[in-house]
């Protein structure tokens, strides 16, 4: 029994020292690990340095018989509290990087991470019941013996930390080197290789849009519809992926990783093109499962994504919820935040960096008072209870025109589903007037109420939901203002 109680010490000093040392080593992931498990900004930088210093100061502990009961009931302490955050944070649907490790070893919280906090826990609580005075064998008999096997213990911690960092450069060196060979595929010999029908990256459906319904054939030919996907009650997020596209080449491992690691809480669906048997042969089974076919890109146009691989994620009740990631960095910021933030609150988004304007989704309309050309009076209560698509538009900017007709044609038409419609304008009433419109028309000089309701350029418009708050982004044009409630203008 006393060497058993001597391994489980010595077990202990490694596992607590490497985790103490690999969190100090990236003190900027153990700000974002701490953060992410609810700590409050104030004390982010506080909890992050001590976490690991306890972590140390109780592994040391583990190295003398007279520390080793002491350090059991740190490490335990220790253990009970990340457990007991780790359990909090999947009760919430959440699962941030546990960031156990550090920078040598970390992974998001699932029962895998769990599992094994609670099989450490065991360790401490075994040398705990042994009592102080029976925690196994000295590491020796004399000082000297001593000195040198703690030595030992510290050369091995130092030897397990350069053997992780020595993995992971080899690790990225992979990486850097499929990079190379992409860079190499899409050099052309030298020649520029012409994209003009690809579009801006940047571009998208606006964040609060509905996904637009669609009906492909699925590897073996069945007929998806995205009505079917909804059925499953879990947010998706399409890949949008080619068997010719070389990126997509170098992200499969990822794409497998993802889809494990992800299974039960986000469908994640591939969408390619080409035919089933070019894609089983890139993709492989596991990632053509469940894949949907294209003839070409035409689906992945409507979304304005013209590139691959592209991600794009999409709420359980089917809302757009982020831009188009773009690029394998693109994608793998959109995962790495998926992993940490709480993409089941409502009002969760991810917003491209590329993309202009602020976004003021969840945000609560301030009061105002304004009259329509009526004379009626309106305020923040006009929108209660019901969806509201608000536009804003100008007498003087030419695009607004089309936006204007299709208004007249909207308010004609049987599909309205309970929206309702009010329009901030800048210009003559007369000529608003003129239009015809039974929708609300007040003059917003300046815009000066308008800009607070999430009003970005115009001919622009935006949600506005039940409870008064901004349930989109600013779509602009025609065609992305009539996106926001799934309608595609004439």
């Amino acid at each position: 029994m006393e060497l058993v109680l001597l391994i489980i010490r010595l077990s202990l000093f490694t596992i607590l020292a490497v985790a103490g040392v690999g969190k100090l080593l990236d003190r900027e992931g153990s700000e974002k690990a701490v953060r992410a498990f609810g700590t409050p900004d104030p004390f982010v930088k506080t909890f992050a340095f001590l976490i690991p210093v306890a972590e140390l100061i109780f592994a040391f502990c583990f190295l003398s018989v007279g520390m080793s009961w002491v350090g059991a009931a740190g490490a335990l302490l220790l253990m009970v509290t990340f457990i007991g955050g780790m359990l909090v944070q999947m009760i919430q649907g959440n699962a941030p990087d546990c960031h156990c490790f550090g920078q040598i070893h970390s992974e998001p919280v699932g029962p895998k991470s769990l599992i094994r906090n609670i099989l450490i826990a065991l360790l401490p609580i075994v040398l705990l019941v042994s009592g102080r005075s029976n925690q196994g064998y000295a590491l020796g008999d004399t000082e000297s013996q001593i000195a040198a096997n703690v030595a030992i213990a510290i050369i091995s911690v130092l030897t397990i930390v350069a053997g992780s960092y020595l993995w992971k450069l080899v690790d990225e060196n992979q990486i850097l080197k499929r990079r190379i060979e992409l860079l190499e595929m899409l050099d052309n010999g030298g020649r520029p290789i012409e994209r003009d029908e690809a579009g801006d990256p940047a571009d998208s459906l606006p964040i609060g849009a509905p996904f637009p319904d669609f009906t492909l054939p699925d590897i073996k030919g069945k007929l998806v519809t995205f009505e079917h996907l909804l059925s499953e009650p879990l947010p998706k997020l399409f890949m949008f992926v080619g068997p010719s596209c070389g990126p997509c080449k170098t992200m499969l491992d990822e794409f497998a990783e993802w889809k494990r690691e992800f299974e039960g809480r986000i469908n994640i669906i591939f969408i390619s093109k080409d035919s089933a048997a070019d894609n089983i042969e890139r993709f492989g089974e596991e990632l053509s499962q469940g894949m949907l076919l294209q003839k070409n890109m035409e689906f992945a146009w409507e979304l304005f994504i013209k590139w691959t691989p592209a991600a794009l994620f999409v709420t359980a009740d089917g809302n757009i919820a982020s831009h188009p990631a773009v690029g394998d960095m693109a994608i793998r910021d959109l995962v790495a935040k998926l992993r940490t933030d709480d993409y089941s609150k409502p009002g969760f988004y991810v917003k491209n960096s590329q993309k202009r304007g602020r976004v003021k989704i969840g945000e609560a309309i301030p009061d105002f008072k304004v009259t329509d050309l009526t004379g009626e009076s309106i305020t923040k209560q006009f929108f209660r209870d019901r969806t509201t698509l608000t536009f804003f538009l100008s007498t003087t900017c030419g695009h607004c025109g089309e936006v204007f007709d299709e208004i007249k044609r909207w308010e004609n038409s049987p599909d309205r589903n309970g929206t309702r419609t009010l329009i901030f304008a800048e210009g003559d009433a007369e000529t608003l007037r003129n239009y015809g419109l039974t929708t609300p028309l007040v003059t917003d000089a300046n815009y000066k109420v308008a800009a607070n309701l999430g009003m970005y350029g115009v001919p622009s418009a935006v949600l506005i939901d039940e409870n008064g708050k901004i349930a989109s982004e600013s779509a602009l044009g025609n065609r992305m203002i009539w996106s926001l409630i799934g309608r595609k203008p004439k």
